[in-house]
């Protein structure tokens, strides 16, 4: 039996020179002890059996990388067999290469189990360290002390992790299974045990400011917060004093919450009162006019949609346009520019006007909805189309527009714009490109929206459509003159 004592601080180096020696000298796992020194104080290092000379014959040696891995995390696991576990999975890979894909094999499971544990102590250690500001010179560089408590000798496999992430700043990580310090230029690494520092600052205050500021009652879930946050690093965490109180008092606290909620505005009223106080009181356009009807709009609360919209998009144009065109909603450009036919359908919409001759500057141009309604995805607001209910909220504005610009010509670009002229619900095939007469002697024409165009797939289906509107804009202008 062959013995081989190693310090067993998580150094994988250590652990693959011996193994190498061993493998290519042929010795079986069962006739090698593997012993940790550390678990065995006072042991005498240096009388124990070094790794033999290879034999003249030795088997080359190649492993699957995913061994690499698996191996150079499980030496840092506390377990004492893990050095006999790796060797034998060692041997066993050398006659079969794909051993580590039978999930099934007892070595394999216990070794991945092994490798989880130490990548769960790892990110563990990156969420729960705190650092604490420790006395330095006038002028020097901040120091800072944390103190964790790992399961496993992760500490050095984690160093590089806080030296990239705090290199603007001294540190030293202090642990049972050894530290970490970083003085600006170099990264240094110990295997000495280390007692725990008693020093507080400041910033345990802000932890639990800000613990107590994110909790959430209505959310809280007991077990899976200690899954997350396990009790055996709460004596290490500042803002785990509160914890049981927060506990404690959740079920009051989401009762409270729910009493304010029925009677707290809501965020686009609290924008326009927070405009309102830190702004002079403007100058009010006359009653009765167009820039009056605007900077009313501006306050719109009629639906739910303003809830969410950054503001309203009023229509634009001369009040004396002999056309108004009439669209469906704003998209996001127009939500945040505050404009409307600014985006992509606005820009089909200006080249299509402007091949039939047809001048913007005295086109009058909005929508049916005057919010944007979306639907948030990551960072992106994906259109929605609005509902009958919204679209019947916001009547009201249409026909004042439609009262004070008087066209000659009214254009509904859309389904929702016809519905919203008309109150009728018709197919657009049935109305489109022709002229219908409407109350005070104005007419209407039908046509699609823009944004339609753009969403055709076909690319010679999109080509006759794109066609057919810019003949329709011609037809507008005739109509109009």
């Amino acid at each position: 039996m062959r013995r081989i004592v190693l310090e067993g601080r998580g150094n994988f180096e250590e652990w693959r020179k011996a193994a190498r020696a061993f493998a290519a000298a042929g010795i079986l796992p069962d006739d090698i002890d593997w012993q940790e020194k550390s678990s065995e104080p006072g042991f005498d290092f240096q009388r124990d059996a070094l790794p033999p000379d290879p034999t003249p014959n030795a088997r080359p040696m190649s492993v699957p990388p995913a061994f690499m891995a698996l191996a150079e995390a499980v030496i840092c696991h506390s377990d004492p067999g893990r050095f006999s576990l790796l060797y034998s999975l060692l041997w066993r890979l050398l006659e079969n290469r794909d051993l580590l894909d039978l999930a099934s094999d007892e070595e394999v499971s216990r070794a991945r189990l092994m490798q989880k544990s130490v990548h769960r102590d790892a990110h563990k250690m990156t969420a729960f360290v705190r650092f604490k500001e420790v006395p330095a010179p006038a002028g020097a560089r901040r120091k800072f002390i944390a103190w964790f408590e790992p399961d496993h000798y992760i500490v050095a496999r984690k160093a590089p992790f806080f030296q990239r992430r705090f290199t603007d700043m001294d540190w030293l990580i202090a642990t049972p299974k050894g530290s970490a310090a970083w003085d600006g230029e170099r990264l240094t690494t110990s295997d000495a045990p280390c007692e725990k520092p008693d020093i507080s600052d400041a910033t345990d205050d802000l932890w639990r400011t800000y613990y107590a500021s994110i909790f959430n009652p209505a959310r809280l879930k007991v077990k899976a917060m200690q899954a997350e946050m396990p009790k055996k690093y709460w004596k290490n965490l500042p803002e785990a004093d509160l914890i049981p109180g927060l506990i404690a008092d959740a079920e009051v606290n989401v009762l409270a919450m729910a009493e304010r909620e029925a009677t707290m505005p809501l965020a686009y009223h609290n924008r326009i009162r927070e405009a309102a106080a830190r702004m002079p009181a403007p100058k009010r356009a006359p009653a009765g006019t167009l820039e009056a009807l605007r900077e009313e709009a501006a306050a719109c609360s009629r639906c739910p949609l303003h809830e969410r919209a950054t503001q309203t998009v009023f229509g634009e144009g001369p009040v004396d346009a002999g056309i108004m065109f009439v669209g469906e909603q704003p998209g996001d450009q127009e939500d945040l520019a505050g404009r409307p036919f600014i985006g992509p359908a606005g820009t089909v919409f200006d080249e299509a006007i402007a091949q039939a001759g047809i001048d913007r500057s005295r086109l009058y141009v909005t929508n049916a909805v005057k919010h944007f309604k979306y639907e948030p995805r990551g960072k992106r607001r994906i259109h929605q189309k609005p509902n009958l209910g919204e679209v019947q909220h916001c009547r009201w504005w249409l026909k004042l527009e439609l009262d004070l610009i008087r066209p000659r010509l009214v254009v509904a670009m859309g389904a929702t714009a016809f519905y919203a002229l008309t109150g009728e619900k018709q197919k657009l095939a049935d109305v489109r490109g022709r002229a219908i007469a409407m109350q005070e002697g104005r007419s209407l024409f039908v046509t699609v929206h823009p944004s339609y165009l753009l969403r055709i797939p076909d690319e010679e289906r999109k080509a006759r459509e794109l066609a057919r509107f810019r003949q329709e804009m011609s037809l507008i202008k005739g109509l109009a003159a």
